[in-house]
């Protein structure tokens, strides 16, 4: 079933707005409620600002649900539309998930380790499915912070306290990505 409803993202949506919408959005993805073209222009209205793509990143990505496993070719068409905002995001995600599986095994909740590891899994697959000029850039700034601990991600890299263990995890998954490309 279909539901041909409209979606509107307010233009200077919150964080917390653009996670309530993009758990509407989820829903009904698992339901099979809504048609591709509406999905799509409803992401891409999600993923235009910064706020709206991490209310939908934090959303989509750890679901528990198959939904996105792999990605439906709605939503990548729609992460395409804003490679600005989505690259570096999405190589953040991948990261964070990467060191917090790292976490969680060490404190002994597997639980929360499979949840990171699905992150990391579903974060791999939509940065081949977006690779450009613009994620590769940020793949390969990410990587240098983490040899150099300076440039562009050392804040972020200091900000979340990544030991020398989570940081070369880390780097092995952004390698093993860019070989991929």
């Amino acid at each position: 079933m279909t539901v041909e409803s409209r979606f509107t993202v307010p233009e200077k949506v919150t964080f917390e707005q653009a996670i309530a919408l993009s758990q509407t959005l989820v829903d009904q993805i698992a339901q099979g409620a809504i048609a591709d073209d509406l999905l799509e222009s409803a992401i891409a209205q999600l993923v235009a600002s910064e706020n709206g793509a991490r209310g939908f990143f934090v959303t989509y990505l750890s679901d528990e649900r198959p939904i996105a496993d792999p990605s439906p070719a709605a939503i990548i068409s729609a992460l395409k539309t804003a490679p600005t905002i989505v690259a570096p995001l999405m190589v953040k995600n991948l990261a964070m998930s990467t060191a917090m599986a790292i976490s969680h095994r060490r404190n002994q909740d597997e639980a929360l380790a499979q949840g990171s590891d699905r992150v990391k899994v579903r974060s791999t697959y939509i940065l081949q499915a977006i690779q450009s000029d613009e994620t590769n850039a940020h793949i390969a700034a990410l990587i240098t912070s983490i040899d150099t601990q300076a440039g562009d991600y050392a804040t972020f890299l200091k900000r979340w306290g990544y030991d020398p263990e989570q940081q070369q995890a880390i780097r092995q998954a952004l390698e093993s990505l860019s070989q991929s490309f």
